[in-house]
């Protein structure tokens, strides 16, 4: 198992560190936020960034702005403080037309972990309902440390839950190695299928590695600390989850497999925490993580990242980007080594990717920054369509500009009767408008162009 997947993470992440870029932070949100926790998009192709508070509301920022507005509110709801609050975020893949997204928060009281389901207004897409259906609840008694956070949906289409093992130290009930009860584990529901049997809104897919055995349905990976972060590949679907660590190690593991027992509180990492010695003589039966690294200097917390795949060419695609949360650093994995790409004062409590791949860093002191090459990458430019063709009559049409961050570019008309109406300059990605006048002369046809970021865009009307 250990040469296959070596072999599997070797071609998922062959990148040469001599191609390691330097990166910086652009700042997105520098004010307004109070204690962030996560970033991320719906996906709905808006390019719009939703920031999770821990204090209980989600915000919305919108393409170009540095000011969100207030999405949902459930603070009434939420005990924050610590490592509890709002955690968590997903938008269902089909949102742009259920309108479902899904939230995961620490429940006031009692500290209850709960999933739950809202939708968006049909009014007003920047405004959530305030209607709420709870999925799923895990009790979380006694600590307040350990609670995971993380939501996400798999490219099977299924929602998958981080669930911490329920705090204090060295796991006393062992509920990371029990299956029968949900703390410190990866769960995967459906939340497309409800389960009138088990009367849950709900149900476990039917490939559950706990089957007629004794044990959770919810449940799709086990021996986890406090996941507090994972991400999956864009490209390749691979899920990657950063393990909390307790007191020497953090830890990467992926890929996530169906029943895999990735080790606590038998294993910290690579390293066996002799809390059940005996457990430590037969490694065969645990995942160990891909990559682990000790508490050095001021580490003490890993923040899980993303494989990298955007198109601004900040890192090279298959980059491994994480941080920690003490130390402040932003570091990379490229298969085989880790290295150190910025260190910061921030404490990063997450990452986030846009819907282009580009990826986010989240600072819990109240800032939301992109990740981006020192060295810009060429300006190089395409356009959509390429050319349109009318009849007699006026009409309009419109353009998609595709261009690197902050390529500028401009458009313009070389014939009278072809208009630009909108977006005549613009940088980055961004879209022109024009308007055809009407045609009564001869001959039956007539030709126009328009430059359009350095490219020519044809226009044609035939009577």
């Amino acid at each position: 198992m250990h040469l296959v997947r070596g072999l599997f993470v070797a071609a998922l992440l062959c990148v040469s560190p001599s191609l390691l870029a330097a990166i910086q932070l652009v700042p997105v949100v520098s004010s307004g936020l109070s204690s962030p926790l996560f970033v991320g998009h719906a996906g709905d192709g808006s390019n719009r960034l939703f920031i999770v508070e821990q204090g209980g509301v989600i915000r919305v920022l919108h393409p170009g702005t540095s000011t969100p507005t207030q999405f949902l509110d459930i603070h009434t709801k939420v005990v924050a403080g610590g490592e509890q609050g709002l955690l968590g975020l997903a938008f269902h893949p089909q949102y742009t037309t259920n309108r479902r997204f899904f939230v995961y928060y620490t429940r006031a009281g009692d500290g209850t972990l709960v999933i739950a389901e809202y939708k968006v207004s049909t009014g007003n897409p920047n405004v959530a309902e305030q209607g709420e259906t709870i999925l799923l609840t895990i009790p979380h008694p006694t600590n307040t440390n350990h609670n995971g956070g993380m939501l996400a949906f798999g490219r099977d289409g299924y929602l998958y839950i981080g669930v911490g093992d329920g705090g204090s130290g060295n796991d006393p009930p062992n509920n990371a190695q029990n299956i029968d009860v949900l703390l410190g584990k990866i769960l995967r529901i459906d939340v497309n299928k409800p389960d009138p049997a088990a009367g849950t809104l709900y149900s476990a897919p039917a490939d559950t590695f706990v089957g007629a055995k004794p044990g959770r349905g919810e449940i799709f990976a086990y021996g986890m600390r406090n996941p507090w972060r994972f991400s999956f590949d864009r490209l390749t679907g691979v899920q990657w989850v950063a393990d909390v660590g307790q007191g020497t190690r953090e830890e990467v593991d992926m890929p996530i497999v169906n029943g895999g027992n990735y080790g606590w509180r038998v294993f910290e990492g690579s390293a066996c925490t002799n809390n059940d010695p005996a457990l430590c003589s037969n490694p065969q039966t645990y995942i160990f993580p891909i990559f682990d690294y000790t508490h050095s200097g001021s580490r003490c917390s890993i923040t899980g990242g993303y494989v990298y795949r955007g198109s601004q060419g900040a890192l090279p695609s298959g980059t491994y980007v994480y941080g920690d949360y003490c130390s402040g650093e932003i570091l990379q994995w490229n298969g085989s080594t880790q290295t150190l790409l910025l260190d910061t004062p921030m404490n990063i409590s997450s990452f986030g990717e846009d819907e282009q791949g580009e990826i986010y860093v989240v600072n819990l002191g109240g800032s939301v920054s992109r990740i981006a090459s020192t060295t810009p990458p060429p300006c190089t430019y395409t356009i959509a369509p390429s050319r349109a063709t009318f009849s007699s009559g006026i009409g309009t049409g419109s353009v998609t500009v595709t261009a690197p961050q902050g390529c500028g570019w401009t458009a313009t008309s070389n014939a009278a009767w072809v208009t630009v109406t909108g977006g005549a300059s613009g940088t980055s990605n961004g879209t022109v408008t024009y308007s055809v006048a009407a045609y009564t002369g001869h001959p039956k046809n007539r030709n126009g162009t328009m430059t359009i970021a350095g490219q020519t865009f044809t226009v044609k009307q035939t009577k």
